[in-house]
């Protein structure tokens, strides 16, 4: 006798399977299986997976960069580090080769000549130009033209026949122009080491060539008006004041010029040798 099969209870299986796919999330699979219908149903659910989530409390550390032997004095002294350097870096023989130079009247004319183009020029750019900047470097008290022209013509009534510029000084006084038109901060780096190199060192090469050449005699050229540290500290807190409102960039090309500065003077001084 055959009896009739009854149905079986709707039965639902649930079977959870997680993998990870491509993005960056897990998917669940659920398989509901019923055996009345005898199908089964795919269910895909996306559960995003949490972003780890950052600690507020952490700072961003800033970066500080590095100061410039002299920045937190001002330009000038910048400009002292990077002159001590190009000292230290001078050969030994420097000093003794001096002592050893035998300047004739010859070459000390013609460092005059040349000496007086460049400080006229100088003086000249800062008097008739209309740079702001320039204008705070008038009647320092440190100008030499006035003086060297009047040593210039003692020299000629003594006798000796006064040169032209020499293409060191031409060559110089072009470039010092040039600057004057493009960059204040540049020619304002020549403009502070010319006379500071010439308060540091060409006293003591007036002295050597005075005893040499004029039996002593002193010349303008290294006489001052007033106290000489005093009128150099005043040009100095002026640069420092005006460097204030230059970049970085503007000052480090400023402090690029003063190897210049000391080259070109240097080829005006070698002219006593020549």
């Amino acid at each position: 006798m055959w009896s009739t099969a009854k149905p079986m209870p709707h039965l639902h299986f649930p079977l959870p399977i997680s993998f990870p796919n491509n993005r960056n999330c897990i998917c669940r699979l659920s398989i509901s299986a019923t055996s009345s219908t005898n199908t089964e149903t795919t269910t895909l659910t996306h559960t995003p997976t949490p972003k780890p989530k950052t600690n507020s409390t952490l700072k961003k550390r800033k970066r500080y960069r590095k100061l410039y032997p002299g920045e937190t004095t001002g330009i000038t002294e910048e400009m002292r580090f990077v002159a001590m350097r190009l000292r230290n870096a001078a050969d030994s023989d420097d000093q003794a080769n001096f002592d050893a130079w035998q300047a004739s009247m010859k070459g000390f004319l013609s460092y005059l000549v040349n000496s007086h183009l460049i400080f006229a020029t100088l003086q000249r750019i800062v008097d008739e130009s209309d740079n702001v900047s320039y204008a705070y470097m008038r009647k320092t008290g440190l100008e030499r033209s006035e003086g060297l022209l009047k040593d210039l013509e003692w020299l000629e009534e003594q006798g000796n026949m006064i040169p032209n510029p020499s293409s060191a000084g031409l060559t110089y006084a072009k470039y010092l122009e040039e600057l004057a038109e493009t960059s204040a901060p540049l020619f304002l780096s020549h403009f502070y080491n010319i006379y500071f190199s010439h308060i540091a060192a060409g006293q003591v090469i007036g002295k050597k060539v005075s005893d040499m050449l004029l039996e002593g005699e002193e010349l303008e050229f290294y006489k001052w008006e007033g106290d000489v540290p005093e009128l150099l500290k005043d040009v100095r807190d002026k640069l420092n004041k005006l460097s204030e409102h230059w970049s970085r960039d503007e000052k480090n090309r400023c402090l690029k010029e003063t190897p210049k500065a000391f080259r070109f003077m240097g080829q005006i001084v070698l002219l006593l040798v020549s």
